[in-house]
């Protein structure tokens, strides 16, 4: 990409939110608003959807296929095609670093978790 102003506007943004998101406080917060936000999303497709009966399987489609999409987002291994089983061996070596993930990408994933949270309370508050 050319180095223009917009693009260094953008990753200077970019740099800012991930260190603003370093902060444990911050982090937690951030994803705690998302998993409430993906509850209120759930109870507010549920009720726009079914005031008009002809939307229902469009919109269950939209949802599932954007839930499928934010796992396969969440948990994917970069680099690696299948998963590999760890070898074992008694030593005193430290375990390996845990891989990271970006905030943003587990604020997306708690969304999703919120949302299907409230679509299953939704089913059973409509089954009974």
């Amino acid at each position: 990409m050319q180095d223009t102003r917009l693009n260094n506007l953008i990753a200077a943004s970019a740099r800012q939110l991930n260190g603003w998101l370093e902060n444990p406080w911050r982090r937690t917060s951030i994803q705690g608003f998302a998993l409430l936000l993906g509850f209120f999303l759930a109870g507010a497709a549920v009720t726009t959807a079914g005031q008009a009966a002809v939307w229902d399987m469009s919109v269950t489609a939209v949802l599932i296929a954007l839930c499928e999409l934010v796992s396969w987002v969440h948990y994917r291994r970069e680099g690696q095609r299948s998963p590999q089983l760890p070898i074992t061996r008694p030593s005193l070596d430290p375990a390996p670093p845990t891989p990271t993930r970006r905030p943003w990408i587990t604020a997306l994933n708690l969304l999703k978790v919120g949302l299907m949270y409230g679509l299953f309370l939704e089913g059973f508050k409509l089954g009974s």
